[in-house]
């Protein structure tokens, strides 16, 4: 079961009049420091944008006379999250954009290389954390759901259900979530089913904070993706609180529930509790960077009085974490 981060002189720039009715949105020097510190690229880029009032034709002209050639569409492209610079060529006008932008070296470096030195790493696609890729994708796409949803995780907590016929029954969450662009007004929440899921049969439920917008079934996959609305939009750096449940009890008995992120950063607990008539003899929580890469960080878990056994992740990477668990 699959569910689905030498110093420089800078010159000061003048602050601008605050707008009507916007004195509780943070100023835009604070926005811009506390994502050039979590990341993504592309939210770090949009803050930097705004906070020194750049439109993309000026910085694209500051960069020509840097001898750096990038296209209006591309900066765009980069601040939307659509694309990320990777080839050198591209990653030179980054480095540009640091000087054109005041920043200090590396600032926006270091949220598009193979990794974060700040401590959050770089995205994954869902594609690699979800083994019906193909499946997934289009169904993000029947919704126009983009790559970089807005959101991250604060805080993550499932619980996942297990019957008497070892079959995943139900998953709840309570999730605590930030927007990292303004304007957000959902959450897509993926549910992968155990073979044999019947995926007209899930229900889904918005148990806090949310209610259920349009829902996409992938039946061949058992991959079911569904909006979860907010009641408002999120402006930058605002969080939400958001409870939600699938109700499943379709599949063939199972023996893992894993968790994908795109996303580094924040807090995830999963927990499995499962009928007392029913009751594993092995568990074990594991990771893995991608849905295809070998499991590695084994440890084994154990099986409380309750019937059910957790993990906390303290800090979130981008990739897969688990709990597997064996009946006899």
């Amino acid at each position: 079961m699959t569910a689905h981060n030498t110093d420089r002189r800078r010159t000061t720039p003048r602050p601008a009049a605050p707008a009507p009715g916007a004195s509780r949105r943070p100023a835009p020097e604070a926005e811009l420091a506390e994502v050039l510190r979590t990341g993504p690229f592309s939210a770090a880029l949009r803050a930097a944008l705004a906070a020194r009032g750049l439109a993309l034709h000026r910085v694209q002209h500051r960069l020509a006379q840097r001898g750096i050639r990038v296209g209006v569409t591309s900066l765009s492209y980069w601040q939307r999250g659509v694309r990320r610079p990777e080839r050198p060529e591209s990653l030179r006008a980054v480095t540009a954009l640091e000087e054109v932008l005041e920043l200090p070296p590396q600032a926006l470096t270091r949220l598009i290389g193979p990794r974060d030195t700040g401590g959050r790493p770089p995205a994954r696609p869902y594609r690699t954390l979800l083994e019906p890729a193909a499946a997934l994708e289009s169904l993000l796409a029947s919704l126009a759901a983009p790559a970089d949803g807005g959101l991250h995780t604060v805080i993550h907590y499932e619980h996942v259900h297990i019957g008497a016929r070892r079959e995943l029954t139900a998953r709840d969450s309570q999730h605590v979530v930030r927007a990292h662009r303004d304007g957000v007004d959902r959450y897509v929440a993926i549910h992968h089913g155990d073979p044999g899921c019947d995926t007209e049969r899930v229900r889904v439920r918005g148990l806090g904070n949310c209610r259920v917008g349009r829902i996409r079934r992938h039946g061949a996959s058992g991959v079911i993706v569904v909006e979860l609305l907010f009641d408002g939009r999120l402006r930058v750096g605002e969080t939400a609180v958001l409870g939600y449940r699938f109700e499943d009890g379709t599949g063939a008995p199972g023996h893992e529930y894993v968790r994908g992120f795109t996303y580094g950063g924040g807090q995830y607990v999963l927990q499995v509790g499962f009928d007392r008539t029913a009751l594993p003899v092995h568990c074990r929580r594991f990771s893995r960077p991608s849905a295809t890469a070998p499991r590695e960080a084994f440890a084994d878990l154990t099986l409380n009085a309750h019937g059910s056994v957790h993990l906390v992740e303290q800090q979130i990477r981008p990739g897969v974490l688990g709990i597997t668990w064996e009946w006899e």
